[in-house]
């Protein structure tokens, strides 16, 4: 019996946590376009290219 009080703060605090993982992916537009995303692995794609992998060699 005594494990519960410990059981359930930590499940509410779980819940809290998923929450506001949850919250904080709709607030960051994680979720906005779930259609283009779901196609975009169907879609033949040539050599895509980083952000990180564009810089020419030259710049710093």
């Amino acid at each position: 019996m005594e494990i519960l009080y410990l059981l359930i703060p930590l499940s509410v605090v779980l819940v809290l946590l998923i929450v506001g993982v949850f919250g904080w992916a709709i607030n960051n537009g994680q979720l906005d376009d779930l259609e283009r995303e779901g196609g975009r692995i169907l879609e033949d794609e040539t050599a895509v290219v980083d952000g990180d992998q564009a810089r020419s060699p030259q710049q710093p």
